[in-house]
């Protein structure tokens, strides 16, 4: 069956599905994204932890390097860690949340089609939806 052949309330619900992927795909990018930079900060930590407290250091600022002490460093990456670990939890979140709003609408689609033999053609094909050709 053709998109454009749907009911226009099964339409608007497989448009929403498709928001909600897009949102999904974009969450799921800017998590990894956050966990990555956890997973550094929580390795500098670590670093820090071996290195003399007297040693020189230095910060990225931009483009520069600008010298910074231990103590502030370690202040630096405490407060980076701790404000990383509740963006990756508030990410984790919206996830579940995204996830629990495409299944509803995915079962309120099925609902919607399953009087229009919607489980026939586009199911278990082996070419999947529009392989048949036209």
């Amino acid at each position: 069956m053709a998109a454009g052949n749907l009911p226009p309330e099964a339409q608007e619900k497989l448009e929403e599905l498709q928001d909600l992927q897009d949102t999904a795909q974009q969450v799921a990018v800017q998590k990894n994204e956050a966990e990555n930079r956890l997973t550094e900060t929580k390795n500098a930590l670590e670093e820090l932890e071996e290195i003399d407290e007297d040693t020189a250091m230095y910060r990225e600022v931009g483009e520069l390097l600008v010298e910074t002490d231990y103590a502030e460093a370690e202040e630096d990456l405490e407060e980076t860690k701790d404000n990383l670990e509740i963006r990756v939890e508030t990410l984790e979140k919206q996830e579940e949340r995204v996830q629990e709003q495409f299944e509803q609408l995915q079962e309120e689609l099925e609902e919607m089609l399953g009087g229009m033999g919607g489980g026939g053609p586009m199911g278990g094909g082996m070419g999947g939806p529009g392989a048949g050709g036209a």
